[in-house]
Protein backbone atom coordinates (compact mmCIF):
# COMPACT_ATOMS: atom_id res chain seq x y z
CA UNK A 1 0.00 0.00 0.00
CA UNK A 2 1.24 3.23 -1.05
CA UNK A 3 0.55 6.18 1.18
CA UNK A 4 -0.90 9.15 -1.23
CA UNK A 5 -2.90 11.23 1.44
CA UNK A 6 -3.72 15.09 0.58
CA UNK A 7 -2.65 16.54 4.22
CA UNK A 8 -5.12 19.07 4.07
CA UNK A 9 -8.66 18.43 4.46
CA UNK A 10 -10.67 21.10 3.37
CA UNK A 11 -10.25 25.08 2.98
CA UNK A 12 -12.08 27.91 4.70
CA UNK A 13 -11.76 31.47 2.37
CA UNK A 14 -8.66 30.13 1.28
CA UNK A 15 -7.09 28.68 4.19
CA UNK A 16 -5.96 25.39 4.52
CA UNK A 17 -6.87 23.12 7.31
CA UNK A 18 -4.90 20.09 7.85
CA UNK A 19 -6.19 17.03 8.87
CA UNK A 20 -3.12 17.20 11.62
CA UNK A 21 -4.89 19.88 13.13
CA UNK A 22 -8.36 18.08 13.09
CA UNK A 23 -6.82 14.86 14.73
CA UNK A 24 -5.53 17.31 17.52
CA UNK A 25 -9.27 18.35 17.86
CA UNK A 26 -10.24 15.17 17.81
CA UNK A 27 -8.10 14.11 20.61
CA UNK A 28 -8.84 17.33 22.79
CA UNK A 29 -12.74 16.95 22.38
CA UNK A 30 -12.16 12.63 23.10
CA UNK A 31 -10.17 13.39 26.02
CA UNK A 32 -12.85 15.67 27.45
CA UNK A 33 -15.99 13.40 26.72
CA UNK A 34 -13.80 10.42 28.43
CA UNK A 35 -12.90 13.24 31.52
CA UNK A 36 -16.80 14.03 31.43
CA UNK A 37 -17.54 10.17 31.60
CA UNK A 38 -15.14 9.72 34.49
CA UNK A 39 -16.70 12.25 36.53
CA UNK A 40 -19.99 10.24 36.97
CA UNK A 41 -17.77 7.52 38.79
CA UNK A 42 -18.63 7.62 42.37
CA UNK A 43 -15.18 7.98 43.88
CA UNK A 44 -14.03 10.57 41.24
CA UNK A 45 -13.30 14.25 43.20
CA UNK A 46 -14.08 16.58 40.20
CA UNK A 47 -17.33 17.82 38.64
CA UNK A 48 -17.96 18.23 35.07
CA UNK A 49 -17.13 22.25 35.16
CA UNK A 50 -13.75 21.41 36.07
CA UNK A 51 -12.93 18.91 33.60
CA UNK A 52 -14.48 21.85 31.20
CA UNK A 53 -11.60 23.93 32.59
CA UNK A 54 -9.14 21.23 32.82
CA UNK A 55 -9.27 20.87 28.91
CA UNK A 56 -7.90 24.31 28.31
CA UNK A 57 -5.23 23.72 30.81
CA UNK A 58 -4.08 20.30 28.89
CA UNK A 59 -4.55 21.82 25.77
CA UNK A 60 -2.34 24.22 26.19
CA UNK A 61 0.48 22.13 27.94
CA UNK A 62 0.24 19.91 24.78
CA UNK A 63 0.18 22.37 22.07
CA UNK A 64 2.94 24.71 23.76
CA UNK A 65 4.89 21.29 25.53
CA UNK A 66 4.75 19.05 22.53
CA UNK A 67 6.19 22.02 20.04
CA UNK A 68 8.89 23.15 22.41
CA UNK A 69 9.98 19.25 23.32
CA UNK A 70 9.89 18.29 19.44
CA UNK A 71 12.18 21.35 18.73
CA UNK A 72 14.58 20.93 21.73
CA UNK A 73 14.83 17.29 21.40
CA UNK A 74 14.63 16.74 17.56
CA UNK A 75 14.41 20.32 15.25
CA UNK A 76 17.24 22.47 16.90
CA UNK A 77 19.05 22.52 14.07
CA UNK A 78 16.43 23.16 11.70
CA UNK A 79 15.11 26.08 14.01
CA UNK A 80 18.66 27.62 13.68
CA UNK A 81 18.57 27.82 9.55
CA UNK A 82 14.57 28.60 9.88
CA UNK A 83 12.80 30.17 13.42
CA UNK A 84 9.55 29.94 11.22
CA UNK A 85 9.90 26.16 11.69
CA UNK A 86 9.02 26.75 15.11
CA UNK A 87 5.21 27.65 14.59
CA UNK A 88 4.51 25.39 11.45
CA UNK A 89 2.81 23.17 13.38
CA UNK A 90 0.76 21.60 10.57
CA UNK A 91 3.65 19.88 9.31
CA UNK A 92 4.16 17.73 12.19
CA UNK A 93 7.01 17.73 14.40
CA UNK A 94 5.38 17.44 18.14
CA UNK A 95 6.96 15.40 20.52
CA UNK A 96 5.15 13.22 23.05
CA UNK A 97 7.56 13.80 25.66
CA UNK A 98 7.84 17.63 25.81
CA UNK A 99 4.02 17.54 25.32
CA UNK A 100 4.00 15.56 28.68
CA UNK A 101 6.22 17.51 30.62
CA UNK A 102 3.68 20.77 29.19
CA UNK A 103 0.72 19.01 30.52
CA UNK A 104 2.24 18.08 33.57
CA UNK A 105 3.53 22.00 34.40
CA UNK A 106 -0.93 23.19 33.32
CA UNK A 107 -1.91 19.82 35.60
CA UNK A 108 0.21 22.16 38.50
CA UNK A 109 -1.27 25.39 37.31
CA UNK A 110 -4.89 24.02 37.45
CA UNK A 111 -4.32 22.55 40.73
CA UNK A 112 -3.40 25.83 42.22
CA UNK A 113 -6.56 26.59 41.29
CA UNK A 114 -9.06 24.31 42.39
CA UNK A 115 -6.43 23.04 45.65
CA UNK A 116 -6.55 19.35 44.34
CA UNK A 117 -3.63 17.11 44.91
CA UNK A 118 -1.59 16.89 41.83
CA UNK A 119 -1.17 13.31 40.91
CA UNK A 120 -4.75 12.69 42.14
CA UNK A 121 -5.21 15.28 38.81
CA UNK A 122 -2.28 13.26 36.52
CA UNK A 123 -4.03 9.83 38.04
CA UNK A 124 -7.56 11.32 36.22
CA UNK A 125 -5.79 12.75 33.03
CA UNK A 126 -3.81 9.60 32.33
CA UNK A 127 -6.79 7.97 30.62
CA UNK A 128 -8.31 10.73 28.87
CA UNK A 129 -4.68 11.66 26.98
CA UNK A 130 -4.82 8.36 24.60
CA UNK A 131 -7.61 9.32 22.84
CA UNK A 132 -4.94 12.29 21.68
CA UNK A 133 -1.72 9.98 21.41
CA UNK A 134 -4.11 7.67 19.12
CA UNK A 135 -5.28 10.58 16.97
CA UNK A 136 -2.01 12.20 17.13
CA UNK A 137 -0.27 9.32 15.67
CA UNK A 138 -3.12 8.65 12.38
CA UNK A 139 -1.79 12.67 12.01
CA UNK A 140 1.40 10.98 11.71
CA UNK A 141 0.51 8.51 9.08
CA UNK A 142 -1.73 10.98 6.86
CA UNK A 143 1.29 13.05 6.99
CA UNK A 144 3.46 10.32 6.01
CA UNK A 145 6.18 10.81 8.36
CA UNK A 146 7.58 8.55 11.09
CA UNK A 147 8.83 6.22 8.67
CA UNK A 148 9.31 2.80 9.54
CA UNK A 149 12.37 0.48 8.31
CA UNK A 150 11.92 -2.00 5.21
CA UNK A 151 10.09 -5.30 5.75
CA UNK A 152 8.69 -8.14 3.81
CA UNK A 153 5.59 -8.47 5.82
CA UNK A 154 1.87 -8.11 3.85
CA UNK A 155 0.98 -4.79 5.52
CA UNK A 156 4.51 -2.86 4.95
CA UNK A 157 3.17 0.76 3.57
CA UNK A 158 5.20 2.67 1.19
CA UNK A 159 6.15 6.03 1.96
CA UNK A 160 6.57 8.19 -0.91
CA UNK A 161 8.46 11.04 1.18
CA UNK A 162 11.07 8.43 1.74
CA UNK A 163 11.39 6.26 -0.98
CA UNK A 164 9.17 3.44 -2.78
CA UNK A 165 10.49 0.44 -0.49
CA UNK A 166 7.64 -1.20 1.93
CA UNK A 167 8.02 -0.06 5.22
CA UNK A 168 6.60 -1.22 8.90
CA UNK A 169 3.58 1.44 9.33
CA UNK A 170 5.11 2.86 12.70
CA UNK A 171 2.83 5.58 13.27
CA UNK A 172 -0.18 2.90 12.73
CA UNK A 173 1.75 0.65 15.47
CA UNK A 174 1.96 3.47 17.59
CA UNK A 175 -1.71 4.52 17.07
CA UNK A 176 -3.05 0.84 18.34
CA UNK A 177 -0.82 0.74 21.29
CA UNK A 178 -0.80 4.14 22.55
CA UNK A 179 -4.42 4.69 21.82
CA UNK A 180 -7.03 1.83 22.38
CA UNK A 181 -4.65 -0.61 23.78
CA UNK A 182 -3.43 1.68 26.31
CA UNK A 183 -6.91 3.32 27.08
CA UNK A 184 -8.21 -0.39 27.49
CA UNK A 185 -5.77 -1.36 30.03
CA UNK A 186 -6.16 2.46 31.47
CA UNK A 187 -9.71 2.86 31.79
CA UNK A 188 -10.06 -1.14 33.45
CA UNK A 189 -7.41 -0.40 36.25
CA UNK A 190 -9.32 3.15 36.81
CA UNK A 191 -12.64 1.94 37.09
CA UNK A 192 -12.02 1.03 40.54
CA UNK A 193 -10.38 3.38 43.49
CA UNK A 194 -6.55 2.69 43.62
CA UNK A 195 -3.78 4.80 45.63
CA UNK A 196 -2.94 7.95 44.47
CA UNK A 197 0.04 7.24 41.57
CA UNK A 198 -1.37 4.38 40.61
CA UNK A 199 -2.80 4.78 37.43
CA UNK A 200 -0.08 7.54 36.85
CA UNK A 201 2.46 4.72 36.97
CA UNK A 202 1.09 2.51 35.30
CA UNK A 203 0.56 4.99 32.46
CA UNK A 204 3.92 5.38 32.21
CA UNK A 205 4.98 2.20 32.50
CA UNK A 206 2.58 1.16 29.39
CA UNK A 207 3.94 4.15 27.24
CA UNK A 208 7.27 3.07 28.14
CA UNK A 209 7.25 -0.08 26.81
CA UNK A 210 4.99 -0.02 23.83
CA UNK A 211 7.33 3.42 22.69
CA UNK A 212 10.38 1.64 22.73
CA UNK A 213 8.66 -1.60 20.76
CA UNK A 214 8.03 0.76 18.14
CA UNK A 215 11.80 2.48 17.89
CA UNK A 216 12.75 -1.13 16.85
CA UNK A 217 11.14 -0.76 13.46
CA UNK A 218 11.20 2.69 13.15
CA UNK A 219 14.06 5.19 11.44
CA UNK A 220 15.42 7.76 13.78
CA UNK A 221 15.04 11.27 12.51
CA UNK A 222 17.44 11.81 9.97
CA UNK A 223 19.26 14.72 11.14
CA UNK A 224 19.96 12.79 15.03
CA UNK A 225 20.68 9.09 13.52
CA UNK A 226 21.15 6.06 16.24
CA UNK A 227 23.13 7.28 18.97
CA UNK A 228 26.25 6.14 20.76
CA UNK A 229 27.97 4.83 17.52
CA UNK A 230 25.02 1.85 17.39
CA UNK A 231 22.50 0.74 14.74
CA UNK A 232 19.40 0.56 17.18
CA UNK A 233 19.37 3.26 20.06
CA UNK A 234 17.12 6.27 19.07
CA UNK A 235 16.33 9.25 21.01
CA UNK A 236 12.99 8.05 21.15
CA UNK A 237 14.16 5.58 23.15
CA UNK A 238 16.35 7.09 25.26
CA UNK A 239 13.50 9.06 26.42
CA UNK A 240 11.03 6.59 26.76
CA UNK A 241 13.30 3.79 29.01
CA UNK A 242 13.20 6.20 32.20
CA UNK A 243 9.50 6.32 32.28
CA UNK A 244 9.28 2.31 32.75
CA UNK A 245 11.75 2.89 35.73
CA UNK A 246 9.87 6.09 37.11
CA UNK A 247 6.18 4.08 36.66
CA UNK A 248 7.45 1.39 38.31
CA UNK A 249 9.02 3.33 41.13
CA UNK A 250 5.12 5.80 40.84
CA UNK A 251 3.22 1.98 41.29
CA UNK A 252 5.78 0.80 44.44
CA UNK A 253 5.21 4.04 46.08
CA UNK A 254 1.42 3.81 45.65
CA UNK A 255 1.06 0.30 47.12
CA UNK A 256 3.97 1.10 49.51
CA UNK A 257 2.44 3.91 50.86
CA UNK A 258 -0.74 5.13 49.77
CA UNK A 259 -1.61 7.82 52.28
CA UNK A 260 1.71 9.33 51.67
CA UNK A 261 1.33 9.52 47.57
CA UNK A 262 -2.29 11.54 48.53
CA UNK A 263 0.84 14.63 47.70
CA UNK A 264 -1.52 16.92 49.00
Amino acid sequence: MTLNFDTVAFSIFGWPVHWYGIMYLVGFLGGWWLGRIQAKRKHCPYTALEVDDLLFYVGMGVILGGRVGYVFFYGWEQLMHDWHFFYRIWEGGMSFHGGLLGVLTALWLFNRKYKKGFFQTVDFVAPCVTIGLGAGRIGNLINGELWGKPTDLPWGMIFPRMDQLARHPAPLYEFILEGPILLAILWWFSKKPRPTMAVSGLFAICYGIFRTLVETVRLPDAHIGYLYGTDFITMGMMLSLPLVVIGALFMWWAYRKPQAASDK
